[in-house]
């Protein structure tokens, strides 16, 4: 993943971009961008069981894509084939950086909705996973406490994950996840377990992190409300089909209640109910 390397702080601050321009490979680009994901045809089967068919999608690059549907539509096995977790039986997908080159699937991170903390590794150390490349270990944890600072955890970093809110868990990962500056986020559900209040501001900082990076984003979720909260685009799958596929065009940063995003996602229940 060192090709792809946007430009500014993965919403990680300026020390952490300052450190991450030290770090092997990591150079600043004119313009902070993420891949362009291309699928042609991908269809997967789990033995009698066809979960994708024949699936075409472009995503380009920056774009914050929200899959969603009912469970068993496909859009986890979707979500597991964008990661590298699974492979197609059919299709191809491609990832293209900024110049046209071709990135390796690796070059994603995937957020879940179990943080996946180590319980006995400190919450800076459970940060630091997520910079395997960097050999340096003061480095390290340089990264990890500015990273762990953006995401409203500063001075939290020798402390135990036992110790954190559910909300503070999924900081962690959310800081973990982008610390090495990935072109490609993958989000499944990784708020579904958060309470109401939690659950909005984790929406504003994902949001902020997304909006700050210029990566591309791919979030799996069952909550057409916060679907229609974070993304430019919702696609609803249906039988391993796309369904619907839908413009979310408002301006950022987005707010519960605006009317416009209640239409969107009225538009996308009246479809997967068979209102439309």
């Amino acid at each position: 993943m060192d090709q792809i390397t946007p430009n500014g702080p993965l919403a990680l601050g300026r020390n952490t971009e300052a450190l991450l321009t030290q770090s092997r490979g990591f150079q600043p680009a004119a313009a902070p961008r993420g891949v362009a994901i291309t699928l042609r045809g991908v269809g997967r089967r789990f033995g009698a069981n066809t979960v994708l068919h024949e699936l075409d999608l472009d995503v380009p690059a920056g774009q914050f894509l929200a899959i969603v549907g009912r469970s068993g539509c496909g859009k986890s096995t979707l979500l597991r084939l964008l990661a590298g977790l699974d492979r197609p039986d059919s299709g191809s997908i491609d990832f293209r950086g900024p110049d046209g080159a071709a990135v390796p699937v690796s070059a994603g991170r995937l957020m879940f909705q179990e943080p996946r903390l180590l319980p006995w590794a400190s919450i800076a150390a459970n940060v630091e996973v997520g910079l395997s490349h960097e050999r340096r270990a003061d480095r390290r944890r340089a990264l990890a406490l500015a990273a762990l600072e953006e995401v409203g955890l500063a001075g939290r970093g020798d402390e135990w994950p036992a110790v954190l809110s559910g909300g503070q868990k999924q900081r962690t990962a959310l800081a973990r996840a982008l610390i090495a500056r990935p072109p490609l986020l993958l989000l499944d559900e990784p708020l579904g377990a958060l309470d109401a209040l939690t659950r909005i501001e984790m929406q504003s900082l994902v949001e902020q992190v997304w909006r700050g990076a210029g990566v591309t984003a791919v979030l799996v979720t069952h909550d057409v409300s916060e679907a229609a909260m974070l993304a430019d685009r919702i696609i609803l799958l249906e039988a391993g089909r796309v369904a619907l596929d839908l413009a979310v065009d408002r301006p950022r940063p987005r707010h519960h209640g605006d009317p416009a995003l209640a239409a969107v996602e009225g538009r996308v229940l009246d479809h997967l109910f068979g209102r439309h």
